[in-house]
This record gives C-alpha cells, sequence and structure tokens, in this order.
C-alpha cells in the first residue's frame, strides 16, 4: 500500500517547500484537486521540485476542458517529471458543470469513457505520429499538424484514473482505466462489497486483470492524544460526512449500511436550509466506519489495519502543510504504511 498527500494549491509559492518535504518524509505521491484553483498549475511546480514523487490530479473535472486541452497538458507534465504524473479525471455533479463551469451535462459516464479514449488517441498521435481520427458521439478529432503536436516523449504511458460511486463508473474504470479514486466518503465494507466486484466486471469486460486497477482515497482521521484534542476534529468530520450523506449521489454507500433513513433526513435538512442541525445527524456508528480515530501514535497503525488489501493508494482527508504538524507525526505515518 502506498501512501500520499493532498496538498493545497492556493499559493504556487508554496510548492517547491511542500514537494521537497514530502519527498524527504518518504510520502509515494502528491495529490491535488480541483476546488477554488486550478489542479495542474501546482503539479507543473512541483514536478521541477522532485525527483521521485508521483504527481497526480484528484481530481481535475472532465468536461469543462477539451480532451485536447487535457492530453495536452498532460502531456507536458509527464515530460516536465521524468514520467511521474497521473491523470486523474471526475464528473463532478450537474449543478457544478451546469451553474459553475457553463459546460453541459450530458450522459457523464458515456461521455467520460469517449473522453478516455479520445485522450489516449492525441497521445498516440503525439507519440507515433499516427493520424488522428477519433469519431464519437460527444468528441470528434480529426486534425492534427505537425505544428500542433505535442511530440514524442521518453514516458508516453500516462496513467489515467477516475473517480466515482456509481456501478458505471466502477466498472469504466475495470475497462479502461489505471486506477480509481474512491471517494473520501466510504467504508470498507462499501469498498469490499460494491467498489471491487463492478472494477472486475468492467476488467472481464476487456480481459483485463483487476488488480491492475489501484484504488486509492483519501481517509477521515479523527485524531489527538486527549478526548478534548480529538473533539474538534471529530465535529468537523461529523459536518463534512452530513454534507456528503446529504446528496443522492451517494446512496449506496447509506444502503449499504442500512442508513437510508439518516441519507433522507439530511437531504430535507438540505432543501430546507437546515445546515447546523445536519452534523447530529451524524451517528456514532457512521463516525466508526467511515473515520479512523486514535491517538497520534495510533493512527498510522489503525490506517494500516483498516486499509491494507482493501485500498492500494491512501492519504489523510486534511491536506499536508509542512510545519504544521510536527515531521515525526508524518514520519511515522509513512513508515508505518510501508511497513
Amino acid at each position: 500500500m502506498k501512501i500520499d498527500a493532498g496538498i493545497e494549491t492556493n499559493a504556487l509559492t508554496a510548492i517547491p517547500d511542500v514537494a521537497r518535504e514530502a519527498e524527504a518524509l518518504g510520502f509515494d505521491g502528491l495529490w491535488t484537486s480541483e476546488a477554488a484553483h486550478n489542479p495542474y498549475l501546482p503539479l507543473a511546480v512541483a514536478a521541477v521540485h522532485s525527483r521521485r514523487l508521483e504527481l497526480g490530479t484528484a481530481i481535475a473535472v472532465a468536461f469543462p476542458r477539451s480532451p485536447m486541452v487535457t492530453a495536452q497538458v498532460a502531456w507536458d507534465l509527464q515530460a516536465a517529471s521524468g514520467g511521474r504524473f497521473i491523470l486523474g479525471l471526475g464528473t463532478q455533479v450537474k449543478g457544478h458543470n451546469e451553474r459553475r463551469f457553463s459546460v453541459p451535462w450530458e450522459s457523464p459516464g458515456p461521455k467520460l469513457r469517449e473522453m478516455i479514449l479520445s485522450i489516449r488517441a492525441i497521445w498516440d498521435t503525439f507519440q507515433n505520429g499516427t493520424p488522428l481520427d477519433y469519431q464519437g458521439r460527444f468528441y470528434r478529432f480529426s486534425l492534427m499538424t505537425p505544428f500542433f503536436s505535442g511530440g514524442p516523449i521518453e514516458h508516453p504511458r500516462i496513467p489515467i484514473y477516475i473517480a466515482g460511486v456509481n456501478e458505471y463508473m466502477c466498472r469504466l474504470a475495470g475497462e479502461l482505466c489505471d486506477g480509481f479514486h474512491v471517494h473520501p466518503f466510504h467504508t470498507t465494507r462499501y469498498v469490499r462489497e460494491f467498489v471491487r466486484p463492478l472494477v472486475a466486471e468492467g476488467a472481464a469486460k476487456t480481459g483485463r486483470d483487476p488488480s491492475r486497477v489501484a484504488l486509492s482515497s483519501s481517509v477521515f482521521v479523527i485524531a489527538g492524544d486527549t478526548e478534548a484534542e480529538r473533539e474538534p476534529m471529530r465535529a468537523l468530520v461529523r459536518s463534512q460526512l452530513s454534507f456528503y450523506a446529504s446528496t443522492r449521489t451517494y446512496a449506496k454507500i447509506l444502503e449499504t449500511h442500512g442508513w437510508q433513513e439518516i441519507g433522507d433526513r439530511l437531504s430535507e435538512l438540505s432543501r430546507t436550509g437546515g445546515w447546523g442541525d445536519m452534523p447530529g445527524l451524524i451517528s456514532d456508528e457512521m463516525l466508526e466506519h467511515c473515520a479512523v480515530t486514535g491517538t497520534w501514535d495510533e493512527i498510522p497503525e489503525l490506517i494500516r489495519e483498516r486499509y491494507a488489501g482493501v485500498l492500494d493508494r491512501v492519504s489523510l482527508y486534511w491536506p499536508f502543510v509542512p510545519g504544521r504538524d510536527p515531521n515525526e507525526r508524518w514520519r511515522r505515518l509513512v513508515d508505518v504504511i510501508h511497513r
């Protein structure tokens, strides 16, 4: 199992120190996300200030960018990092696509499938000079002159991860992808009983070994050496879980544990503006299944015990910020996971 770090993307000037420190501590990779800032720019900086770390997006929102634009930026990051880039894509939800990015929301699963295939066709053109000819329902590409080609690079095989929670996305990951970003709102039972079997179904469709599809996720942690120290973190986790559980997208996770009624009540509160009441509906049982709780010394071993054989890559839900937490905590986490 690999141990990665999520990083904040709000200050590009901080990224050199983040990359160097994460590499010195032994992390396997750095992930960025697309929230308030661009997910690719920090990785460009990290690529030239690190030598070993894998660098990936978890995730970049897929549809606001043409596959050509995504293929190009991924190609450049792969070249700059010497073959350490991972392209992680996610669909986001309808409201964000239509109202935040002003792009159409149309058959997200099939459209993401075409995006993956067309990006790989573009990369083949860059690397081998293959005539560009991808014709799909959503994307069509047929023009690539030498002036606009990215040209061959030393490491042309760029891994693609996708994110999702439903059956189609799990199967698509098994069929076409190198990895699957499991949503942070998850339980090990959901991963074992729902995600892994569906990834295997998708892999069987194309004759692939499902073990080739790495499962990666960030983990909610409630850490502190005293109950008083853990309580503020517990409140934050309750709040975040209540937000996720109020969305119908994550219904399967609730169904796996018989928490549908809680999900229904949370959805109603979100519709009526009862945000302050929502965290109180997250039970201790839900916290036990969705978060790892313990002292700072216990947390690394608890993560390893819970996720060994379940996930292939883990990170903490909270970002890695050099100097905010003692290096000894991060180093112990890395050492225990690697052991």
